[in-house]
């Protein structure tokens, strides 16, 4: 299970539009399915049942804490390093302020529901995972085609607990969707 912000359609084929034309580029790469692109806030790995349960009212209790925020998907990056990539992204812009803090409440949320994030402790470096490579591929060529690439921007308004169905063309099915606070008059900070 993960907890992740999804764009809205809008700007999910806004940037399939852009990706589209790259996926030949380098051969090595698995390209994921646009429905499965989204920004993830929090990997949680195996849940149990009952941990998920308690999960639900955490997640609910941070996203209230936290307005939404506008952002939008820009340039692009790989990791670990451009040469050695296993993994080609776009990135995120917006407020990173207020999204490190969903981030960092949803981290907390998850904890003491029992279901520790199996990235705590990670620098938290938003985006979406556009693409990925059993082997390093040099992922220069496509980091540079989209070194240029900024989206429409788009309101981030809930946050969703996501279930991975694995195999060889994964899928994801949200389980649970929170909405995060109407955002307040300029100045209105939140607790986290």
């Amino acid at each position: 299970m993960f907890v992740a912000i999804t764009p809205p359609a809008t700007a999910l084929a806004e940037l399939e539009a852009t990706v589209a034309p790259l996926h030949d580029v380098e051969p090595g790469l698995r390209w994921s399915s646009p429905q499965s692109w989204h920004i993830t806030l929090a990997f949680l790995g195996e849940v149990d049942e009952r941990i998920a349960a308690r999960l639900a009212t955490r997640l609910e209790r941070a996203a209230g804490r936290h307005p939404g925020v506008d952002l939008l998907a820009a340039g692009g990056g790989a990791f670990p390093s451009v040469t050695r990539a296993r993994v080609l992204w776009t990135g995120i812009r917006g407020d990173q302020q207020v999204l490190r803090e969903i981030q960092q409440s949803v981290a907390a949320g998850a904890r003491r529901a029992g279901a520790p994030s199996a990235d705590e402790g990670r620098r938290f470096r938003p985006h979406i995972t556009l693409a990925r490579s059993k082997d390093p591929v040099n992922a220069r060529p496509l980091v540079d085609a989209l070194t240029e690439y900024s989206g429409s921007t788009w309101p981030a308004d809930r946050i969703h607990l996501v279930r991975s169905h694995l195999g060889p063309r994964p899928r994801y099915e949200s389980i649970g969707s929170w909405p995060l606070r109407a955002p307040g008059p300029p100045g209105v900070g939140c607790q986290t």
